[in-house]
């Protein structure tokens, strides 16, 4: 927790280094959850050799937290000395993992490495056509996480467009709870990334789930919110700058929805992109559903605004308008990173 306090600390005091990176080990999974646009089957892991030089990369340009990602980030062969060099390099390290690959071994394996916090996203009670990732088949995991873990642990549920039972979420939550964890709630998007008002019956579940959060949960719930009624957030989107996603092949871009952008290798990446990418605005910013990359802009939320944002927000409107005129696509989901 001191480790994590400084760290916190030194966000708001000094603006010019990355608050947190979401880091790809490797983009292969296990599963192929239908919502998902971050997966493939075939690829290979990135050589630990790699790995380790963007984690020294990502040290020197100051950032204060490195999150782990995929693809399905256990898969990858050498992930405990990936996690290992971050922490002597002097960052809190996060690995967010759909739990199939867990054991108890695998759990203290974790420990050794020096982990700091897990996530898994539960989507349902009972496995289905969108997702695998469900109570009843991540029971065993949760229950050695509870006995095993030197770490926090964190328990992501959804809501929205794709899930068939949202009462579901109260149950994930409930578990999450009562097994000493985390949890958090999420509103899913499609595959165009935008977002539909939550229905009657999933916003009662939202609500209920909502009201429960405390202290800075309870603010960062705000975007969601907004979100859950389809409404716009104004906010300054700080990607490219306090946040990075750095991609398999070691590309640097706003987040894992806007890949692309702006695609600048790691090695080249310097101060300057930085400062520009602090004070660009994200025409997406508006309908973001993307937690982390909120959470972060929060450190920043009080000064040095991009934009009057009454300029982008009705842009953003329209885009969204659009979005929602062409056929539908498949569900998406939030990332609660």
């Amino acid at each position: 927790m001191a480790r994590l306090a400084i760290k916190i600390a030194w966000a708001l005091l000094d603006k010019h280094h990355p608050v947190l990176v979401h880091l790809i080990p490797m983009r292969r999974c296990n599963l192929a959850c239908r919502y998902c646009n971050e997966y493939d089957a075939v690829s290979a892991p990135v050589p630990l050799a790699e790995m380790l030089r963007r984690v020294d990369l990502l040290a020197g340009l100051g950032t204060s937290a490195v999150t782990i990602s995929g693809g399905e980030p256990l898969m990858h062969p050498d992930l405990d000395a990936i996690v290992a060099r971050i922490r002597e390099r002097g960052m809190v390290v996060t690995l967010i993992t759909n739990g199939y690959h867990l054991s108890p071994e695998r759990i203290e394996r974790l420990n050794r490495a020096g982990l700091d916090h897990l996530e898994i996203s539960i989507d349902n009670v009972e496995p289905d056509d969108v997702s695998m990732k469900s109570l009843r088949l991540l029971e065993p995991k949760l229950v050695w996480l509870r006995e095993h873990a030197e770490f926090s642990v964190a328990i992501n549920s959804v809501v929205g467009s794709g899930i068939k039972n949202p009462e579901d979420a109260l149950q994930v939550a409930r578990r999450a709870r009562e097994l000493g964890f985390i949890s958090h709630v999420g509103v899913i998007h499609d595959g165009r990334g935008q977002v539909k008002p939550l229905a009657e019956r999933e916003m009662a579940v939202y609500r209920e789930l909502r009201s429960r959060r405390r202290g800075p949960l309870r603010l960062a719930s705000i975007f969601q919110d907004n979100l859950a009624a389809g409404r716009p957030n104004e906010w300054s989107c700080r990607a490219g700058a306090r946040y990075l996603y750095v991609d398999e092949n070691g590309l640097v871009h706003y987040c894992s929805q806007q890949r692309g952008r702006p695609a600048i290798p790691l090695e080249t990446y310097a101060k300057a992109d930085i400062e520009r990418e602090y004070a660009t605005p994200k025409m997406c910013a508006p309908y973001c559903t993307i937690n982390c990359v909120q959470w972060v802009g929060l450190a920043d939320n009080w000064r040095s605004p991009q934009v009057p944002l009454a300029a982008v927000v009705p842009r953003a409107r329209a885009v969204a308008a659009q979005a929602a005129a062409a056929p539908s696509a498949p569900p998406g989901r939030a990332l609660v990173g």
